[in-house]
């Protein structure tokens, strides 16, 4: 029997019996606390899942909203008792949706656009171009925002500009470093190639200096994250698959992320979504898995010394956990690394492991409600008087940019890495 003869939700039927319909999701859930109603919070798309599956229900417009009421954050995930794990399950819903009804308009267009490298690169050359034309700087430092409103888009956010030249097109694909020192592969993901390209700049730095072997393979893709918000597991898995096939042309001891996102996509989601439905791909995602590492992490594992690549100005700093980096367990290293960083003063802020609102294309389909989860990550940054709110996503980055100049707040938007890297010589 064919991948595609069977229903996505067939797989998580044992997972669906799991939920005994307790509620305690309903605390920790950030899609609930924006929508105050039950279809938002975990077990209402638990139960959602199981009429899809009995096909009792109509896939009509509302079922379809429902279900993307879900940032994919895992914190319902961490504190189920029951361990159900919702995310998987809202994928299965997510695709087998897509499949009976077919994507929408966007999320079949966010799919064209991720699965062609050469199509997001002239995107982001055209952006550059006649940026001019649709943007304008609102103040000079404080991003772009569009002169007049787009769909899906409108224009009262703040958005980050493009970059001019591509991370990836900036640097040779190996970078050689020490013999004996590790050599590390890097998944550079769409944000930091495009928009963000100064933490890209910032990991070549810190890891050069310890003396490590970079490789940055030329034709990687998208890790397909935006494709699954969606449903859109064909164009995930052709992901998936493409990137296989670039990681896999280096013998290397590490594949490194500097995004939470990229990072959750290759040490738990392509296993758990793709391999487990692949027997072809499975054990070459699990090796993939294992290898995966995000930067803050093997800095530490490394042993870098932020004694000897820190410094600077004084720098009250607050951290905001990314939830991919949260659920993997990832939570003492930024801060450790910071901690010991001269100048920097670290600070606690209320709520530091809530998601801040962004869940891939859920920022965009639900812009609303994914600013006002925000609202309370930006008080809570702003409440600590931090001058500079390090995470490690540059996802979280443009959202948590967005949030603060919303609320007239001069906070910088960084990443850990950035922090880390700044003393260290370009």
């Amino acid at each position: 029997m064919s991948d595609q003869t069977i229903d996505p939700l067939k797989r998580v039927e044992d997972q669906l019996k799991k939920c005994v319909k307790c509620g305690a999701c309903r605390q920790n859930c950030p899609a609930f606390t924006a929508f105050q109603r039950e279809p938002a919070v975990a077990r209402g798309k638990v139960a959602l899942a199981q009429h899809l599956l009995g096909d009792d229900i109509t896939l009509d417009d509302e079922t379809y909203q429902a279900m993307s009421k879900c940032l994919l954050c895992g914190s319902c995930v961490d504190k189920c008792p029951n361990d159900v794990p919702t995310d998987e399950i809202v994928i299965a819903a997510r695709e087998s949706l897509a499949r009976k009804r077919g994507l929408t308009t966007f999320h079949a267009a966010v799919g064209q656009v991720i699965k062609s490298r050469s199509r997001m690169k002239m995107g982001g050359k055209m952006a550059s171009l006649f940026g001019p034309l649709f943007f304008k700087k609102v103040p000079e430092t404080s991003g772009l925002r569009l002169r007049f409103p787009l769909p899906f888009v409108g224009n009262t956010r703040y958005i980050p500009e493009i970059a001019k030249d591509t991370f990836i097109d900036r640097h040779p694909e190996v970078i050689p470093g020490e013999p004996g020192k590790p050599r590390i592969a890097f998944f550079v993901g769409c944000m930091t190639n495009f928009v963000y390209t100064e933490v890209g700049e910032a990991v070549l730095k810190l890891f050069r200096h310890l003396g490590c072997t970079i490789i940055i393979p030329k034709e990687q893709q998208c890790c397909g994250l935006p494709g699954m918000s969606g449903g859109d597991l064909a164009t995930v898995r052709d992901l998936a698959e493409r990137n296989l096939v670039e990681f896999e042309k280096y013998e290397v001891d590490y594949v490194m992320t500097a995004c939470a996102t990229c990072g959750g996509a290759l040490h738990r989601l392509y296993p758990l979504v793709i391999g487990k439905r692949n027997p072809e791909l499975r054990e070459r995602l699990d090796a993939l898995a294992k290898k995966s590492i995000d930067a803050s992490a093997l800095l530490r594992q490394l042993g870098l010394d932020p004694v000897a690549t820190g410094g600077g100005d004084a720098l009250r700093v607050t951290y905001h956990d990314p939830c991919h980096l949260r659920t993997h367990g990832i939570v003492k290293q930024p801060r450790e690394l910071l901690k010991s960083t001269p100048g920097i003063e670290l600070v606690e802020m209320a709520g530091a492991d809530r998601c801040c609102g962004l869940g891939g294309t859920f920022n965009v389909y639900h812009y609303g409600s994914s600013m006002a989860i925000n609202d309370v990550k930006s008080e809570a940054i702003m409440a600590t008087g931090a001058q500079a709110v390090a995470t490690g996503c540059p996802g979280c980055m443009m959202q948590l940019s967005d949030g603060l100049k919303q609320h007239g707040s001069a906070v910088e938007v960084v990443h850990t890495l950035q922090l880390l890297a700044r003393s260290l010589p370009e």
